[in-house]
């Protein structure tokens, strides 16, 4: 891994529509990036594999759910995933195994693939590889599914910084 402030480790996060799993996962983990002080050398983003909501913010439940825990969602807007994110993230973070099937369909080569990853993969005592889609439940739904992914977004985080530190 070679981090630098000129070239920082790049991860993407990816569900669906890019309205309410990813955008969550991109800004929780965000603020590890920056709470821990590694802001120069991690960058990350989020991304769609579908195109419905290109453009638009965050569902409202979404920024609803992070804003009671203290996150700021409100500058995200949804965009598709692109085959140029293989070549401008270190890796690619699918919140379900929809997501998963679906970037490994579109990796080029297997530099590509070996770059997809489950965010629930990071958590050692997972219940379950995929976080469910909290688009069509309610309000509690979005707060579940945010506090899965703070849980495995710092699971993941352990696992990258030790190598970020130390190559930064």
């Amino acid at each position: 891994m070679t981090t630098t402030p000129d070239a920082p480790f790049r991860v993407v996060f990816v569900c669906s529509g890019n309205i309410c799993r990813s955008p969550m996962a991109d800004v929780v983990f965000r603020r590890m990036i920056h709470t821990s002080g590694l802001g120069a050398h991690v960058a990350s983003s989020s991304a769609g594999t579908g195109d419905w909501h290109v453009g638009e913010r965050a569902d409202h439940r979404t920024l609803a759910a992070l804003d009671r825990l203290g996150y700021d969602g409100s500058s995200h807007r949804a965009r598709q995933f692109q085959y140029t994110d293989f070549e401008r993230n270190d890796l690619v973070v699918a919140l379900d195994r929809s997501h998963e099937r679906v970037l490994r369909g579109w990796a080029r080569h297997d530099d590509d693939a070996d770059k997809i990853a489950l965010l629930q993969s990071f958590l050692p005592d997972a219940e379950t590889l995929d976080v469910p889609d909290p688009y069509y439940a309610g309000p509690p739904m979005f707060d579940e599914v945010l506090g899965m992914i703070e849980r495995a977004s710092r699971a993941l985080f352990r696992q990258l910084e030790p190598a970020i530190r130390s190559a930064g």
